[in-house]
């Protein structure tokens, strides 16, 4: 316990010091709460003047490789991994 401090003073400082962490986390709190609500409007309202979006992408194309494009393709990935 510093000397040139009394009693009376540190416990002050203490409970300011649980009232100000008190009073952060009901902050963070309230906006955590806050802010969930407003995306949650947000996301409720729906901007009338776009058209709505297809649930799905399109379709995904492949393509068969021959054998020579394989081996042409893994010498490739071979090439790029050592550089």
């Amino acid at each position: 316990m510093p000397e040139h401090l009394s009693t009376i003073q540190l416990a002050a400082a203490a409970i300011l010091t649980v009232a100000g962490v008190v009073w952060a986390i009901g902050v963070l709190r309230l906006l955590r709460r806050y802010r969930a609500q407003a995306i949650r409007e947000l996301a409720a309202a729906r901007l009338p003047f776009l058209p709505a979006q297809p649930g799905t992408g399109p379709l995904r194309e492949s393509v068969e490789l021959t054998p020579a494009e394989q081996d042409a393709f893994a010498g490739l990935i071979r090439q790029l991994g050592h550089g």
